[in-house]
């Protein structure tokens, strides 16, 4: 897409309202999609479909409805079918729209806001439909409700009426349902077929067979009695597969265990009760807050077998929660404390011995599922649940039950009991065991060892002066760095991760942490006031890490490290951080000597480059490439903005002032929290909002 035709120009060096953009409606969906389904991959094509799916599901949680279809037409389409009470079809009061251009052509509307219709539900931001449809090429929504068969369709979110098939055909926009005939008398349902706009996914993105059956055979777990559909008409011959399952959650447990079991699946269930406080309009029309009692339902199965893998899938009502959330914490600190709180003071548990969450998690199957109306997730991907009360609620639920089933009397579950009870014991004795062998076999000290770091990918010139020692964070960034260095003089140490804080920590934890002893001992000049700077191995020290508040903290961690403990490379000038850019602009008609790849390093800069891009007549492939990570580069791209000496830019890091410098360090990365929470109140006040990396 084109940037637009400029009215003048001439550069206007001023920034005015008038320079802001206001994106309104579904606009912002296909601005920046990425916001609302992750990736304009097949990922984020997976992500539309659930949406619509998860649709279907919750009238099905809310007991409308016992069987979903899904067809993966040839043409390219979707198309999602159900039998519950059907989208409704009257005028909505405010918006003056059918309830289903409600639902399609608006975000943040549906029927899973104020509790009305759904008392729990998996498409839960009110912007599921109106996503996928702002991302098709074409959607059809057919609605049987009162007898009558209603439809429409759009066009990238736009309602009017197809002259053909297909997202190719003639469109017209046009307002309103149209009658397309009679519903059987007491029939009801919906069914969504849409072509995904292949102006915002990319070319290879496709519906995965095997994710889509996956899902499905998971949500019929979770929805005991719901039987799902899964229709490819793509091959040469149409596959088809269905699945029910009566047994809920209990049978998934014993599906998803794969070794001997030590316990039958238990069910720990339970009810809790908590207040929040949410913005609801009031008679006026004004958003205040207002405290709303909220119910959670808390049903886990678990299971425990002779294995040592853990397996623990949790959800929040039908949605997977894939990374957690406030839930999964509640259960993982529940659980060691029920077993603790049953072992103390047994024969089984000798004195000084104890039981943490990895002896618990060990050869562990679980399911944990919550049920509550309008939970919080952080994001629109719903990838982590964020509602603070569920983890008070579930931990409460799983100890009380969980230390029930571990001090029954009963036959059958008084020796299951005990015999989980033994393995956990035992699992502890087996960590402690394992951690007290490391320890004899581990070296003295970190720098004992003449044998440089295996993961150490070193440059073959012995010249101090030229070579050069990236820090690299993450594994992923050093493939890519590898391809980009020049291995005569620049060699790659990657880190995992963020480094130990050496401020706080002793210096016998420093040289027993592996990151920071890799990082003296490549740079080979000794460290504290035994360092040699006439040692060093190289000339430059340079921080590579992504540009973002992750990658910023790295870079303070590893410069406290190296004024803590190197402080003579410091004082030389020989430590700096690599600048990656944040934006690529990627040029369609570059002039005669213009680059056809323009870089910008800051959002101001960006703002800059665009404008002034659009003033000059120049034109870029949309959206311009936004970098989240080193990773994301091409090993070329990264060569020429980060490491090339002929293209990159540097930042040094020095010391003008010794003492107020140590200062800092100790105030920002030190033991004593109390100045350093005063510091970030006062900067609070003078921070800009839109620098927060979120």
């Amino acid at each position: 897409m084109a940037a637009p035709t400029p009215r003048s120009t001439e550069l206007d060096p001023t920034y005015n309202a008038r320079n802001l953009l206001v994106l309104e409606g579904l606009e912002a969906v296909r601005k920046r999609p990425g916001m609302y389904i992750g990736s304009t991959d097949s990922r984020g094509l997976m992500h539309c479909l659930w949406e619509i799916i998860d649709n279907a599901v919750d009238e099905a949680l809310a007991g409308h409805g016992d069987r979903i279809d899904v067809v993966l037409h040839k043409d390219g389409s979707v198309e999602v079918r159900d039998k519950a009470r059907g989208i409704p079809v009257d005028i909505e009061p405010k918006t003056k729209l059918s309830g289903v251009e409600v639902v399609f052509t608006k975000l943040h509307a549906g029927g899973k806001f104020g509790g009305g219709s759904y008392n729990a539900s998996g498409g839960l931001h009110g912007v599921g439909a109106s996503v996928v449809n702002a991302l098709s090429a074409r959607l059809d929504v057919e609605v049987d409700r009162g007898g009558v068969v209603w439809t429409t369709s759009f066009r990238r979110g736009v309602a009017g009426e197809f002259d053909g098939e297909g997202a190719t055909a003639g469109f017209t926009p046009a307002k309103g349902l149209r009658k397309a005939g009679r519903a059987k008398k007491g029939v009801t349902g919906t069914r969504i077929r849409y072509w995904a706009d292949r102006q915002i996914f990319t070319r290879d993105a496709a519906f995965n067979y095997d994710e889509l059956v996956t899902r499905a055979r998971q949500t019929s777990f979770l929805v005991p009695g719901l039987e799902l559909v899964i229709r490819d008409e793509r091959g040469h011959e149409p596959t088809e597969e269905s699945f029910k399952h009566d047994g809920g959650i209990s049978e998934f447990c014993e599906f998803l265990a794969t070794d001997q079991k030590v316990t039958d699946v238990i069910r720990l269930t339970g009810t809790g009760h908590f207040t929040e406080t949410v913005p609801m309009l009031d008679d006026a029309g004004h958003m205040t807050p207002t405290d709303v009692e909220r119910d959670l339902d808390v049903d886990i199965a678990v299971r425990w077998g002779d294995g040592y893998e853990t397996e623990v899938r949790s959800f929040v009502n039908i949605v997977a929660t894939p990374k957690g959330g406030t839930h999964v914490a509640g259960f993982e600190r529940a659980l060691s404390k029920a077993f603790t709180g049953v072992l103390t003071g047994t024969r089984l548990l000798k004195s000084g011995e104890e039981v943490i969450k990895d002896d618990v998690l060990e050869g562990l199957t679980s399911v944990v599922t919550v049920r509550l109306a309008e939970p919080q997730f952080d994001g629109q991907t719903k990838e982590v649940l964020g509602t603070p009360a569920a983890s008070r609620i579930v931990a409460k639920v799983v100890q009380t039950e969980l230390e029930k089933f571990l001090t029954s009397a009963k036959g059958a579950a008084k020796a299951q009991a005990r015999a989980v009870l033994e393995k956990v014991v035992a699992a502890s004795r087996t960590r402690v065991a394992a951690r007290q062998h490391r320890e004899l076999q581990r070296r003295k000290t970190a720098l004992e060892s003449s044998a440089l770091p295996a993961k150490l990918a070193d440059c073959r010139s012995n010249d101090v002066d030229r070579s050069e020692l990236f820090i690299v964070e993450g594994d992923s960034a050093l493939g890519t760095a590898k391809l980009a260095r020049n291995s005569e003089f620049q060699a790659l140490l990657p880190i995992r991760g963020k480094i130990l804080n050496v401020q706080k920590a002793s210096v016998g934890d420093m040289l027993k942490n592996a990151e920071c002893a890799s990082i003296i001992q490549v740079v080979g000049a000794g460290s504290g006031r035994t360092f040699d700077l006439e040692q060093a191995r190289y000339g430059k020290i340079i921080f590579m890490a992504d540009a973002d508040s992750d990658g910023a903290h790295i870079r303070c961690l590893l410069a406290t490290l190296f004024f803590r403990y190197m402080r003579p490379l410091v004082d030389a000038g020989r430590v700096y951080t690599a600048v990656p850019p944040l934006h690529r602009f990627e040029l369609t008609n570059p002039k005669k000597g213009q680059d056809k790849y323009i870089y910008t390093y800051s959002d101001a800069e960006y703002q800059r480059k665009s404008a002034e891009l659009m003033k000059k007549g120049v034109r870029w492939k949309e959206p311009p490439q936004r970098y989240k990570g080193l990773g994301e580069m091409d090993a070329d791209q990264l060569a020429e903005t980060t490491m090339d000496p002929r293209h990159r830019t540097l930042r040094r890091i020095t010391v003008d002032d010794g003492e107020a410098a140590a200062s800092v360090f100790d105030l920002l990365m030190g033991n004593d929290v109390a100045p350093r929470k005063e510091f970030i109140v006062q900067g609070a006040y003078e921070l800009d909002e839109n620098r927060i990396d979120v």
